[in-house]
């Protein structure tokens, strides 16, 4: 059998909606191999849609090469980070946006995932059989989970979930998170907006990728889901499933992601407090 001439092979669908609520879809993505990046803009008047597309131009010129590394990726997210920041009055000056999602990555001729994470936007893995969030949000109610102060079930409503500590732009210099996960034929990765993961519980959202075994069907119908749990914000939603993986080395059965790399720093920004996702100082109390 030919090896492989790319480190995994992919099938992959994308859908997105403003939801019910919303005139404008500040949501903007990228899906297109080695990357499946999803962009939450922030900052509602300040246009939120101008952030989000700005960080998903600048990945889309290493769009159609084989993998990417680490390296890679930073430099274009800081080229991204520099981009939205001299965005100018008018135009998009001091909004924001999160950024989620997976490159094609290879290590030592093996296929890999590398999951990237800025904000509340996720990204799933369902692989064996197991499901399970990939990302970590970087969001106000997950501080307080980590604090033992909330459960799951409780964050899911919480009134400030929609408060997050780090982004792109927004005044914020913060890092983003990074992952590498072996790659196994048969992965399903999902990558969504928090439209998607604020109406959807996780058993209803694995439900629906088990029940759909097309990955443009899956992306469609999650997004569908969404909208009729109530679609109170732009909803997008990424499925991408491994065809197949190149593996050369000998590599061990732990299941486990690895993170490689995840500095903290809090987003400062001034903020509509009706916008969609909020950076933290924009939200003064409540519970």
């Amino acid at each position: 059998m030919a090896e492989l001439s790319v480190p995994i092979a992919v099938a992959f669908g994308a859908a997105t909606d403003p939801g019910l609520r919303r005139r404008i879809n500040e949501d903007s993505y990228l899906a297109q191999a080695p990357l499946f990046l999803v962009a939450d803009g922030m900052g509602g008047h300040n246009a939120g849609e101008i952030a989000s597309a700005t960080v998903v131009e600048v990945f889309e010129q290493l769009a159609g090469r084989e993998s990417l590394s680490q390296a890679e990726v930073h430099e274009a997210l800081a080229t991204a980070r520099r981009r939205v920041a001299a965005l100018p009055p008018g135009g998009g000056a001091g909004a924001g946006t999160t950024l989620a999602g997976v490159v094609v990555a290879d290590v030592d001729g093996d296929g890999y995932w590398l999951a990237v994470n800025l904000g509340d936007s996720r990204t799933y893995r369902l692989s064996d059989g197991i499901f399970e969030q990939v990302s970590v949000d970087h969001s106000f109610v997950q501080e307080l989970v980590d604090a033992g102060e909330l459960d799951a079930v409780q964050a899911h409503t919480d009134s400030r979930r929609n408060v997050i500590t780090r982004a792109i732009g927004a005044g914020s210099d913060s890092e983003a998170d990074y992952w590498l996960i072996p790659a196994e034929e048969g992965d399903r990765i999902l990558v969504c907006s928090d439209g998607l993961s604020g109406e959807l519980e996780q058993d209803a959202i694995h439900g629906i990728l088990l029940a759909e075994t097309d990955p443009q069907a899956a992306a469609t119908r999650l997004v569908h889901e969404a909208m009729l749990r109530g679609g109170r914000d732009n909803i997008t939603a990424l499925v991408v499933d491994a065809l197949a993986v190149r593996t050369r080395s000998a590599r061990s059965n732990d299941r486990d992601t690895v993170p490689v790399g995840a500095p903290a720093a809090d987003v400062e920004a001034d903020f509509d407090i009706d916008a969609d996702t909020l950076p933290r100082a924009a939200f003064s109390g409540g519970s």
